[in-house]
């Protein structure tokens, strides 16, 4: 039994003016048809504004059709009169968790939708404490939303959903904001739901591990559903998704990487442990792998002068009240101009805080932050210039927008620094052309699509020049496309500008593909800071503490329990095909 079908549909996002009349018209799904059977894990792929988010709002009657026609469980959403049972049935969860938090505490905010549908109050407590556990939230119960972290609150999205108990629960990227550890308990969660429960799952997704999980995926472009296939069907058109802006999980692109150097391997695996056996059954003239390395960085920052210092640096919030928490706990670290540096911790780990204190937004509660070598706390240092110093690009930097227009938005740092007309235009020129958006100077920044809106962002902050530029999960909710073009960008500018950069991200792939060291948060403390291939040598430390390591990684101790050894330091594919080849 299908418990969503779609059946020739298609919907334009319709602008009015005040008598009704259309004044802009665009298409945004173009006679999609699909249908989902009852039980089914089904993930949802493509690149930013494809149609996939469209797509999720008609299977619980959130937006309705242009044209065409969905049903869920036979009942059509276009019919006002059942929407209420078309919501009991197909729950939503959202990619930001605070547009679906409502109440003032976690528990009461779970037990909201349960409430709302008459659930007798026993029951309710039941399905609270059983979906918060269900996420690893149940200890947070009692806490206020406002005062968790970002990951937090979408696992307290995530169970209100799961409280309702629903036939088919749609989630749009749930695990974009949170880390590795929490990825992995919400995609077993899902699992759980769908294996053991039945409930039908949709999950949109950028993370082509999650979608290689799923029972089907469907790609889509331009509004349309370009392939539906199983996953190892799908992921072995490795060339065709990258046309459109996705990508493929680390051991497929591994594998199509070596069938181009001549080794005869599936391209239709996905899976680490698959991935080893294969490579074990293939005709090795040797076990051991010559250990050529080519370094991840070749920057040398060793002799280099300190840009930021911190020193026994500590910061409580909510200090004399039940919900004191210490946040960052004495934490001691010196960071080199020039750097390129990571930063990695669980959710809630200190990483938001403890990069606040950089520029002043927060001011310690106990220790000194040191930029230039100067306490940025003393009296005589004029805290307006230490934030022209180190910028800040915050985690969804597109909500830092909200001029006319582009070049307007871009200006706003440099005019508020006092400069010149002349000196403004030109920061504004140069900032934009750091970030490939010089085409786009004119337009609203709110008529672009998510990833030039964030490329906005940061050329607004490149615009005053910083010494330190601090970027919060710059690539959240990116797909694989635009994540590696703002990415690369930001790299780009690191070497030709030798500026200092903090990258904070929960992609690990990403951290060691650009930071030449990374720092990792744990519980509020410094867990180590160190050279990128040093630390992820501490792999086993690192899945302790709830990080993870590139599925690369995980893939060459796999291939260690076959008697296979290229080495403890893999984290690209790249280093992993070049050791294995020397093998072969």
């Amino acid at each position: 039994m299908d418990i969503i079908k779609v059946e020739n549909l298609s919907f334009d996002y319709i602008t009015r003016d005040e008598d009704g009349n259309i004044i802009e018209q665009s298409s945004a799904l173009k006679n999609v048809n699909l249908s989902v059977p009852e039980g089914q894990f089904l993930a949802i792929l493509g690149h930013n504004g494809c149609g996939k988010s469209t797509l999720a709002k008609h299977f619980n009657a959130i937006l309705t059709p242009t044209a065409g026609k969905v049903t869920v469980l036979g009942m059509d959403t276009s019919n006002d009169d059942l929407l209420l049972d078309i919501r009991k049935n197909v729950g939503m969860v959202f990619q930001n968790p605070d547009n679906q938090l409502v109440a003032t505490i976690v528990e009461e905010d779970v037990a909201f939708a349960p409430e709302n549908l008459g659930v007798e109050p026993k029951e309710i407590r039941t399905r609270v404490d059983e979906a918060l556990k269900q996420v690893d939230m149940y200890e947070f119960r009692e806490h206020a939303p406002h005062q968790l972290s970002g990951g937090q609150k979408q696992r307290v999205a995530i169970a209100g959903i799961i409280a309702m108990q629903p036939r088919c629960i749609v989630m749009d990227e749930p695990t974009a904001m949170l880390d590795p550890k929490g990825r992995r308990e919400v995609m077993k969660t899902i699992k759980r739901l769908n294996r053991e429960q039945g409930i039908t799952v949709i999950l949109i997704t950028h993370y082509m591990d999650e979608a290689a999980q799923a029972d089907r995926v469907v790609v889509m472009d331009k509004g349309s559903v370009l392939m539906d296939d199983l996953p190892r069907k799908i992921f072995a058109r490795a060339d065709e998704l990258r046309k459109v802006g996705l990508d493929v999980p680390q051991v497929t692109e591994l594998c199509c990487m070596l069938r181009e150097n001549g080794v005869k391997i599936s391209k239709e695996i996905i899976f680490e442990d698959e991935c080893a056996e294969a490579i074990a059954k293939l005709p090795l003239k040797k076990k051991s792998a010559e250990m050529v390395k080519e370094p991840i960085s070749t920057r040398n920052t060793e002799e280099s002068a300190e840009i930021a210092k911190l020193e026994n640096l500590t910061y409580k919030y909510s200090i004399g009240t039940p919900f004191e928490k210490t946040a960052v706990d004495n934490v001691n670290l010196t960071i080199a101009k020039g750097e390129f540096v990571g930063i990695i911790g669980h959710t809630g780990s200190g990483k938001s805080t403890l990069i606040q204190h950089l520029n002043g937004l927060i001011k310690p509660t106990g220790g000194m932050v040191l930029i230039d070598g100067r306490n940025i706390w003393d009296k005589d240092v004029n805290i307006r210039d230490v934030r022209f110093k180190v910028g800040i690009v915050f985690q969804y930097s597109e909500h830092q927008l909200f001029e006319e227009t582009v070049a307007k938005d871009i200006a706003y740092g440099p005019r508020n620094m006092g400069l010149s007309e002349e000196e403004i235009a030109k920061s504004v020129k140069n900032a934009a052309e750091s970030m490939g958006i010089t085409h786009l100077l004119e337009k609203s920044p709110f008529e672009l699509s998510g990833g030039q809106q964030r490329r906005v962002a940061l050329a607004g902050v490149l615009a005053m020049n910083p010494e330190v530029l601090i970027l919060d999960e710059p690539a959240a909710g990116l797909d694989p496309k635009g994540r590696d073009k703002i990415l690369g960008m930001i790299k780009q500018y690191h070497e030709k500008s030798g500026k200092t950069i903090i990258l904070v991200s929960h992609s690990m792939e990403d951290i060691v593909k650009f930071a030449e060291k990374v720092l990792v948060m744990n519980k509020g403390k410094l867990f180590c800071y160190d050279q990128t291939d040093k630390v992820f040598e501490r792999t086993d430390e690192l899945v302790s503490i709830g990080l993870d390591v590139p599925q690369v990684t995980r893939l060459s101790h796999r291939l260690a329990d076959f008697g296979i050894n290229i080495g403890n330091d893999i984290y690209t594919t790249e280093r992993a095909v070049m050791r294995i080849m020397t093998l072969i």
